[in-house]
């Protein structure tokens, strides 16, 4: 008895403590979340100049979950911008006669390339107003690089360097991993998918010919794009940059002086005597976060209830539910129908930043597009990556804008069925027998290898379903199948090829691309934007942390640079069905 009263006293301890923790925890998080929810008095006195340090990812759009960036070590959250706010801002900055310039305070952009790119294009049009950019850093990447190009000054630690080598495009195979494992990895992607690289890693230890080609092609063409931009803002010549990219040159900051990246070798405390030139009075330094709180008096006006939805398409696709970061088809195609049948979104903005995924789910989004694309105008707006099954859902689409570093394409689909059999028996020692009543009743069998009728089945459902992405690009993009299928077998192309080859229509971003829905609908000037999928509640993102969310976040947190080689061999491990999707993992840097 004394044994039973002590474990069930250590356990209601136990479960004491547990409550007290969540309950500080609670307490912590309300705290901050009331702390933020000051910063809506914040105002922009004269002389504001805006510090731009960006260090949380930047999303498509700004992540009202109060954990996402939420420091559990200090108990604070780190306010971070999604990027339909980032270009906000910057509008409204350009537009307020507080706010006399920007200081970029960074050597890095956490962004895709095509990300940075719409950063780029909003800070040129702030710069055309007259107002100024200066930027300075410890080290700059040539993301980050590329932003300050457009800078009025640019400034750079004594200690520091501009890492400008060029692009590089790293893909990770598992083929001799699964060779040592004895796992095999059953691939069917059809006779016409030569490009369609999603599954080398499990077949091959390095690049095929075809995947090598592509991938070069890709690079050259964002790296010609980025080098123009800078060819055009420091007066270089893009020979003599890869040149420099070739030699290294820039690896220490006199290096970087002499050949005109930079204005000027300075520490931070130093460029502010810069700034207080520029603006020719003591400048008032302010967060760019905090900025995102000033209300301007022209913003106040009425504006018309009607509008514009910007529905948000991030992630992999798959069926069901979306969770963080990812798209679930049942998720999507609802926001899209409610989009549709709603009488007071007069346009729709779909913003795809998806590398695909399942291709029956990808086929459920498609559909609700071209119902919705019947009823007022559909306009897709492409981010960073909007291939295989991503450029799928926006086939049906009125107008496709993408920028031209947008990853798009890859049309092509394929399937995976891994054999765990000789792993499990030759690794493990177990064995596994059956009986069946007919020949192919263990179809698919992750226990055994597929037999030749069941190879030719699995081959023949890719070849009708690759047929049906090529026919459907045909059909909505107005091209010959016999073109399509030339550009497609899972071809990637950047998005200035992709207008090139029919596969878009324009180049521009999400601005673009609410503002020419907005003109279709004719909606005038004051229109409403509204964004779907609708937030989860503030209890619902409490529990899912409690539930594991955030030890996630804090494991990717502490991986950082291994992070997206676990997140690859994990989405190998997801994979189900008939799969429309990207290469493996490839990390462009």
């Amino acid at each position: 008895m004394k044994q039973f009263f002590k474990f069930m006293f250590a356990s209601f301890a136990g479960t004491l403590l547990v409550l007290v923790l969540i309950f500080f925890l609670f307490a912590g998080i309300v705290a901050s979340v009331t702390s933020m929810a000051k910063e809506h008095q914040v105002k922009a006195g004269p002389h504001t100049v805006l510090r731009i340090a960006w260090k949380a990812p930047i999303r498509d759009r700004t992540p009202q979950n109060p954990f996402e960036n939420f420091d559990f070590n200090t108990m604070k959250p780190n306010k971070s911008l999604g990027l339909n706010d980032i270009l906000k801002d910057i509008d409204k900055a350009a537009k307020d006669p507080n706010v006399d310039g920007i200081v970029l305070d960074m050597g890095s952009v956490p962004a895709g390339i095509a990300t940075t790119e719409e950063i780029y294009n909003k800070l040129k049009a702030f710069k055309k107003t007259g107002k100024f950019i200066v930027s300075y850093a410890n080290s700059y990447d040539q993301k980050a690089y590329y932003l300050a190009s457009l800078s009025n000054k640019i400034y750079l630690n004594p200690e520091g360097l501009v890492l400008f080598k060029g692009l590089s495009a790293q893909v990770m195979f598992l083929k001799n991993l699964l060779d040592k494992l004895d796992i095999k990895a059953q691939v069917i992607r059809g006779p016409n998918n030569k490009y369609k690289s999603a599954v080398e890693p499990l077949l091959l230890d390095k690049m095929s010919a075809a995947n090598r080609h592509q991938t070069k092609v890709l690079l050259q063409s964002i790296w010609g794009d980025l080098l123009n931009a800078i060819s055009a803002n420091r007066h270089i010549s893009v020979a003599e940059m890869n040149k420099l990219a070739d030699n290294l040159t820039l690896s220490d900051a006199q290096q970087a002086l002499k050949y005109h990246f930079i204005d000027g070798i300075t520490y931070s405390d130093m460029v502010m005597d810069s700034i207080k030139k520029l603006t020719g009075s003591k400048p008032h330094l302010l967060a760019f976060a905090k900025y995102d709180n000033v209300t301007l008096k022209k913003e106040q006006e009425k504006i018309n209830p009607n509008g514009v939805v910007v529905i948000y398409a991030l992630g992999e696709i798959s069926q069901g539910e979306s969770k963080d970061n990812s798209i679930g088809s049942a998720t999507l195609a609802e926001a899209i129908r409610k989009a549709r049948k709603s009488k007071r979104v007069k346009a729709i903005v779909l913003r795809v930043n998806s590398p695909g995924g399942d291709a029956q789910a990808s086929d459920i989004i498609r559909r609700e597009v071209a119902l919705a694309q019947k009823a007022k105008p559909f306009i897709v707006s492409m981010g960073d990556v909007a291939a295989s099954g991503g450029y799928w859902i926006s086939t049906n689409a009125n107008y496709i804008f993408a920028q031209p570093t947008t990853i798009t394409g890859s049309i092509g689909v394929f399937g995976i069925i891994p054999d765990f059999g000789e792993f499990m028996s030759k690794k493990l020692g177990i064995t596994f027998d059956k009986v069946m009543t007919n020949k192919n009743a263990d179809f698919v069998d992750v226990m055994a290898p597929m037999n030749v009728l069941q190879k030719q089945k699995l081959n023949a459902g890719i070849t009708t379903i690759y047929k049906k992405f090529v026919s459907l690009v045909a059909r909505t993009r107005h091209l010959r199948k016999s073109f399509v299928d030339s550009i497609a077998r899972g071809h990637v192309w950047a998005g200035s090829d992709g207008l090139k080859l029919g596969l878009v229509d324009s180049l521009g971003g999400l601005q673009d691309a609410i503002a020419y829905a907005a003109k279709k609908a004719k909606l005038g000037k004051n229109y409403r934007i509204m964004e779907y999928p609708k937030r989860k509640e503030f209890l619902q993102e409490l529990m899912e942390e409690l539930s594991g969310k955030a030890e996630s976040r804090i494991l990717a947190n502490k991986l950082q640079v291994f992070e997206p080689y676990l997140s690859g061999i994990q989405t190998f491990g997801q994979m189900k069905g008939v799969q429309a999707r990207l290469p493996f993992v490839m990390k462009i840097e």
